[in-house]
């Protein structure tokens, strides 16, 4: 139904905790599903103490003999609270490769499985680069979350791909985070829409991670509040999508120019049909 690729073009501004927070809030009635393929290497899996497998290596084996749509629900482990993810090996030689090999087809198996009834997948894509394996995944979502801090540094980089950024993604979703220039005065500088802003809220991501236990509701938080109502914005605008494949000058452009842990989720593949969850 709704693939979403969450990613940053420079530092660390909240992705992985933004794609749980994403997927861990997404609207009822469907069955979200986070995937970690950050080709930096992943953080799921020594941040809540999760078995090596399965995962995204042990996803991109069996991909290798079958491409089924079922098969990424097949491959997840769940957060304290039900979520299910898929987590990437910390080390980025072991991502790259398993992400490489998730992308041969020209339709990746992540877009497979997100076409689903009811399934919505998460892709935690981590820092852009020019040659990032996981730009066919950004190709293919139905919304690209772009998140940039507010900050000079962030920006500029930003600024340098904001003239093409719209060829990389059916939908481009660009998110501010923390203090810094207002969303009126970027949005005019850089020529792009600021879809939400993320507040800096360091308890709030803490509690996103599990850090404080069940005692602290991520939903609660300031940020948690925030990831909530940007996740219905995100479902309404990727419904709004036309499912249009980009063209070969799109792809071929220079590419110079270019969570929650507490939710109602279980695990598997999704139910033939949008019930409630």
């Amino acid at each position: 139904m709704t693939l979403v690729a969450v990613c940053s073009v420079k530092g660390s501004p909240g992705v992985t905790t933004a794609a749980l927070g994403l997927a861990g809030c997404w609207p009822f009635g469907h069955r979200p599903l986070m995937v970690e393929c950050d080709p930096g290497g992943g953080d799921l899996l020594a941040r809540y103490r999760l078995d090596m497998a399965p995962g995204l290596v042990s996803l991109a084996a069996a991909a290798r003999r079958t491409t089924e749509p079922d098969l990424v629900w097949q491959h997840t482990q769940r957060l304290p609270g039900g979520l299910p993810v898929v987590t990437g090996p910390p080390g980025a030689e072991q991502a790259r490769a398993a992400i490489e090999q998730l992308t041969m087809d020209s339709t990746t198996l992540l877009r497979k499985a997100a076409d689903r009834a009811g399934a919505v997948v998460v892709a935690d894509c981590g820092r852009i680069d020019p040659q990032s394996p996981v730009m066919p995944v950004l190709h293919q979502a139905d919304a690209t979350i772009l998140i940039a801090r507010a900050k000079d540094d962030a920006l500029a980089h930003v600024a340098t791909r904001a003239g093409t950024l719209e060829r990389w993604s059916r939908r481009m979703c660009f998110v501010l985070v923390g203090d810094g220039y207002r969303s009126d005065e970027v949005a005019r500088e850089l020529g792009i829409t600021v879809t939400a802003r993320l507040p800096e809220d360091p308890r709030g991501a803490a509690a996103l991670r599990g850090d404080f236990g069940r005692r602290s509701s991520p939903a609660r938080s300031a940020l948690g509040k925030a990831l909530a109502a940007l996740a219905r914005q995100v479902a309404d605008l990727a419904a709004e999508v036309p499912r249009r494949e980009l063209t070969e000058a799109e792809l071929a452009a220079p590419a110079a120019h270019f969570g929650l842990p507490a939710g109602p989720h279980a695990g598997g593949p999704p139910p033939h049909g949008n019930g409630a969850v």
